[in-house]
């Protein structure tokens, strides 16, 4: 069975390609593959290494602009999650309902293989790697895509996986219509990248739930009882497929919970029952205890044993850039929190080490409401040491929690001035809050910058 509900897509003639990133240039050699005549479009540079397999693919493309009268003759349009809604070019394209959709929608018609998709504001990333590193252990033929790793449209064409594991972001759902998960798991919804959604919650809890579009009652839908937009969003999205909710606030008869001894219990349908003490979670943390509660029901969907989850959950080391520990230098331990991109990952990140923290944070602003990070700045932040251009809004938000906001030239600069502030016990956190555009190419350089500063200490 096909993952797409109904396909109305064009299945050849001439496809345009917007965006040459992972996603786009993954598009392309699928739709090469399956005989479209395909032309891959992008406004900005595209990476040597990109050029070089279009080249090497044989395929169209152009940069530094889009031949607007050209891509108007498309049959179907596959657009990059990071062109929005509102760019000219999609809305003239919609105008003249030509179908733009996501890569994800494109690759999904080609594939019978099973779609495990995961979203959330939150904990997306390590959820995703989890249950990818968790199904590999227990021998399943998973491959792993979406927002993270190989495209998922290039996995499809050239690989043969039996399950996929996907990370999917709102802004790739906002381009998925007829698409079909097997297991839709929402771990969370907090304020993010409002600037896409007019600044409007209601819209951007709309986007998330796309992920249950379209799924039957022989499918899975994974979601935290604990969080309020998600509840609210129960009311107004409804589903067929099976609900298994996770919480660790009161007891269910199906999906997963906290018992009195602190073991997490999970309950599906017609399989075992899995038990494991919170203690033994290679992942600490109350968001993480989240986190593997969420990976270790699609485990159990997909049937694993429950030694192979138990061991699993014990031994998997944390993705890079995510409350990663780089060094302990002089009794000062040196995190990584680079991929906290958005205010509610810093909270996170803040709940999870004790004070005293001298935290590094700033960047391109998204519209943050840095409110709920108050109490936790004020009980556990002794200085805050700012990056990026746009810093005003720090200094305004925190200046009555913390003694000392002070404002840094580089990344070297920033950790200098905070190792300077650190005394024996303390932490130094890299944790944003904001996206890296101003100084960065990515959170991932972010991150790399501030472990090369760490290292040269």
């Amino acid at each position: 069975m096909s993952n797409i509900a109904h396909t109305h897509y064009p299945q050849s003639g001439f496809l345009a390609i917007l965006g040459a990133g992972e996603s786009g240039v993954g598009a392309a050699i699928l739709g090469k593959d399956k005989g479209f005549d395909v032309f891959v479009s992008d406004k900005g540079g595209i990476s040597d290494d990109y050029k070089a397999t279009l080249r090497k693919e044989k395929i169209a493309f152009e940069e530094q602009q889009h031949s607007e009268d050209k891509i108007m003759q498309a049959a179907l349009v596959v657009k990059s999650p990071g062109i929005p809604e509102h760019a000219p070019l999609v809305k003239a394209l919609k105008a003249a309902n030509i179908p733009v959709i996501s890569e994800i929608e494109f690759a999904a018609q080609y594939t019978d293989a099973k779609l495990y998709c995961i979203t959330g504001s939150n904990g997306k990333s390590t959820t995703t790697m989890l249950t990818y590193y968790m199904l590999q252990r227990g021998g399943v033929n998973v491959g792993l895509a979406g927002n993270i790793g190989k495209s998922f449209a290039l996995q499809v064409a050239r690989e043969k996986y039996d399950v996929y594991v996907l990370e999917i972001s709102s802004f790739m759902l906002d381009d998925m219509y007829q698409f079909r998960a097997d297991v839709a798991v929402i771990l969370n919804i907090t304020p993010d990248h409002l600037d896409r959604y007019d600044q409007h919650m209601e819209n951007y809890v709309a986007s998330k739930f796309r992920i249950i579009r379209n799924q039957t009652k022989d499918d899975y839908f994974i979601y935290c009882l604990d969080d309020e937009e998600t509840i609210k969003g129960l009311s107004l999205f409804k589903t067929e497929a099976q609900h298994l909710p996770f919480t660790q606030k009161q007891l269910v008869e199906q999906g997963a919970y906290i018992d009195d001894q602190k073991n997490i219990i999970i309950q599906v349908p017609n399989k075992d029952i899995f038990a494991m003490n919170m203690e033994e979670l290679s992942l600490q943390g109350k968001h993480n205890a989240y986190n593997n509660m969420a990976s270790g029901l699609i485990a159990k969907v997909q049937e694993l044993r429950n030694q192979t989850m138990k061991e699993s959950m014990e031994s998997y080391v944390n993705i890079e850039h995510r409350l990663e520990h780089v060094a302990c230098i002089g009794g000062v331990n040196y995190i990584n929190d680079s991929k906290a991109t958005n205010v509610n990952s810093v909270w996170y990140a803040l709940e999870s080490f004790s004070p005293d923290i001298i935290l590094i944070m700033g960047g391109v602003d998204k519209g943050n409401d840095y409110g709920m990070l108050r109490d936790l700045v004020k009980s556990k932040v002794k200085a805050i040491v700012c990056i990026g251009k746009d810093t005003v809004r720090i200094h305004e938000s925190f200046e009555d929690e913390t003694e000392v906001i002070i404002n840094s030239s580089s990344m070297q600069d920033a950790v200098e001035i905070a190792s300077y502030l650190a005394k024996k016990g303390d932490t130094v956190l890299l944790s944003p809050a904001c996206a890296s555009f101003d100084w960065f190419k990515n959170y991932e350089e972010r991150g790399e910058k501030f472990k090369e500063a760490v290292m040269s200490l």
